[in-house]
């Protein structure tokens, strides 16, 4: 720059002070981050967003995957309580826990995935690590089906429609995402034969990623005798199964029921991967538990895998939070507790399921003469309403908020906003 005065017959000494304190960065001025545009929520937080911006005391919010009482509020499961004050007396203290997490957590949470007594677990065949909740261990075994060698088509097949950030997370990890058929939106119901068409129509060694209970955006799952079709068709195509299961219990009120369909994937010889959370279930939204649980071959290939994983999590977060884990494995290795846990289970099912049914019966008592059995077929914590785009925008002007897939959240449904609810999906639907 002082060359260049020079050149011009200036001298740098006749600039402003603050020009020569500062010195010649064209660049300096200019946001590194300047570029960057805001970027856009995902439907659920769209919609939760727009929920809080409502003034009104009408309003009804159907947006967010959280169980709330029949006062709306949270509600902590009685056997988490009993299990933290448990802990609490032995002062644990706040130590890292290993890569692969807490050993009784993930031996406690692997036998509540596969039955405490099934051969894979007895042989030593399963390979488990916790994870930062369900969506930890989906982008844990993305990464892990990412490394080279594994011999993948490159393909995750999603079903449509799906859990938001299911393409997100694959995407992330590189792999390229592909829709099969789920839901028929004009029956109401499982598109079966379309989800096998599209199973056979995928390259071999693709990826399937599987509800396993409590379907999320529809409420709907295949049946055990759908659960053997579907089984045998990804067979036959050489798939790589990968169950997420973020709703054990928590869908049926049943853990045994909502794990059948991946248990008969492993016992027809799937080498499954399984996404374990504990959100829902135990109602641990915010400390993040989960686990991954990666079906191998024999021992010795268990314990490679487990490296493996390892691998992946010391990069991407090192070290699972310890006090959620904690609480799930003393429920879980505690009786009297886990008796209590299958009792607050049965809570939350029987009033979403009485949600839904006092749902339907007052469309019908109000005069909807439209067929809202679905609502009732479907189970867990979502019904797919099947209300249009336009119905649900003319709800939101009712001060009523679900995602514009007509997707709501059955636990925001209540005693006291169940008949405003009514009235108003009668209104935008006559």
């Amino acid at each position: 720059f002082r060359l260049l005065l020079n050149m011009l017959g200036l001298s740098f000494r006749l600039l402003p002070k603050r020009i020569q304190n500062v010195g010649f960065v064209p660049t300096r001025f200019v946001s590194l981050w300047s570029h960057l545009e805001e970027a856009p929520l995902d439907s659920n937080h769209a919609t939760a967003h727009a929920f809080d911006q409502d003034p009104s005391p009408l309003k009804v919010n159907l947006s967010r995957g959280v169980y709330k009482d029949d006062n709306g509020k949270d509600w902590t499961l009685p056997s988490v309580k009993k299990a933290e004050e448990k802990i609490l007396q032995k002062s644990l203290g706040h130590s890292y826990l290993p890569f692969n997490g807490l050993v009784d957590f993930t031996q406690a949470s692997a036998n509540f995935a596969f039955g405490k007594d099934h051969p894979v677990l007895k042989e030593h065949k399963v390979a488990t690590v916790q994870t930062v909740s369900g969506t930890g261990a989906l982008r844990v075994g993305a990464e892990l089906l990412g490394k080279s060698g594994f011999n993948v088509s490159g393909y995750v097949y999603i079903p449509n429609p799906s859990y938001v950030n299911h393409t997100p997370i694959f995407q992330n990890a590189n792999f390229k995402i592909r829709q099969y058929r789920y839901y028929d939106l004009k029956t109401n119901r499982l598109d079966i034969p379309g989800m096998i068409a599209d199973i056979q129509d995928a390259p071999a060694r693709s990826i399937f990623l599987l509800h396993a209970s409590g379907h999320n955006p529809t409420g709907l799952d295949p049946t055990i005798e759908e659960w053997k079709k579907l089984s045998e068709a990804l067979m036959d195509q050489n798939a790589i199964c990968f169950f997420d299961s973020a709703y054990q219990g928590f869908a049926s009120g049943d853990p045994e029921s909502d794990s059948a369909g991946y248990r008969h994937f492993i016992n027809e010889g799937h080498q499954i991967l399984l996404a374990q959370s504990y959100a829902k279930n135990f109602g641990l939204y915010g400390q993040r538990i989960g686990a991954l649980n990666v079906i191998t071959n024999n021992a010795k290939e268990t314990k490679v895998v487990m490296s493996q994983m390892n691998q992946v999590i010391r990069p991407m977060y090192s070290n699972p939070p310890a006090h959620g884990a904690r609480i799930v494995a003393t429920v879980f290795n505690t009786p009297e507790f886990f008796e209590q846990w299958k009792a607050d289970i049965k809570v939350m099912t029987d009033r979403m399921r009485g949600v839904r049914v006092s749902l339907v019966d007052t469309l019908k008592k109000l005069g909807s003469t439209h067929d809202w059995s679905h609502i009732t077929t479907q189970k867990g914590m979502f019904a797919y309403s099947g209300l249009t785009k336009k119905q649900v925008q003319d709800l939101r002007d009712l001060h009523v908020y679900m995602n514009f897939d007509g997707r709501m959240s059955i636990s925001g449904v209540n005693t006291k906003n169940v008949e405003y609810l009514a009235q108003s999906i009668h209104q935008v639907t006559k």
